[in-house]
């Protein structure tokens, strides 16, 4: 199909080879033109113009040659336009410009661009006395992409202290948490070691506390008795 297109396309550019009568020429301000979906778009042509040429003396017949078949785009015959002939792609859509004309211009203005405009866009104009001459210029209308807002690139040096400073704050933060769990886990052991080496205390403490008041005669008698 790719093949098929290109064949179409080198055939058709070597049939609009542009045909010279006498010495009136028409020349494209661009050769071709890149657009995306949805622009606007003006396509200009330009021919030598008497200063006494008159709208009526100009006729002009504006085609676009696609892969698909050719479409009309604008008919002026001797200073009347043909609105009807225009093909109903472009109905609203493009516009001529003819009070530029009898100086010497030709421009058509496309609006709301699609992918299927792209393709040859040739006009033929006649201008009485002087003669009719054409030209082509190409036109390549893209699909609109949906970009992504991106964020100011940064650089290498800022990325490399922005790791380094991400790396530290990961580090702090296990750091924090291994004390924090060894806080959780050994203060309460502590406490309870301590609070039990308390209790021993105080118990030897009263024991002894009980020894030293009882008296001798009492600590004999206890004596005799074990020994009974």
């Amino acid at each position: 199909m790719y093949r098929e297109k290109m064949i179409f396309l080198i055939l058709l550019l070597l049939f609009l080879t542009p045909c010279v009568s006498g010495t009136f020429v028409v020349n494209v301000t661009q050769t071709s033109y890149q657009a995306e979906e949805n622009q606007n778009i003006t396509l200009e042509w330009t021919f030598r113009s008497r200063r006494d040429t008159s709208l009526r003396s100009i006729s002009t017949f504006c085609q676009l040659y696609t892969y698909i078949r050719p479409y009309l785009l604008f008919h002026l015959n001797e200073g009347d336009e043909l609105p009807e002939s225009q093909d109903p792609q472009f109905a609203g859509r493009l516009q001529c410009d003819k009070d530029v004309l009898p100086e010497g211009r030709l421009t058509l203005h496309v609006s709301r661009l699609r992918t299927n405009d792209s393709g040859f866009y040739v006009c033929d104009i006649l201008v009485r006395p002087d003669g009719s001459n054409s030209r082509r210029c190409w036109l390549n209308v893209t699909a609109a992409e949906e970009l992504e807002p991106q964020r100011p690139s940064e650089s290498p040096q800022a990325e490399s202290w922005a790791g380094v400073w991400v790396t530290v704050g990961v580090s702090a933060a296990v750091l924090v948490l291994f004390v924090v769990s060894i806080w959780k886990v050994c203060i309460p052991r502590f406490k309870r070691r301590t609070y039990n080496a308390a209790i021993q205390m105080g118990s030897l403490s009263e024991e002894q506390t009980i020894r030293t008041n009882i008296s001798p005669s009492e600590s004999e008698h206890e004596v005799r008795l074990s020994n009974i």
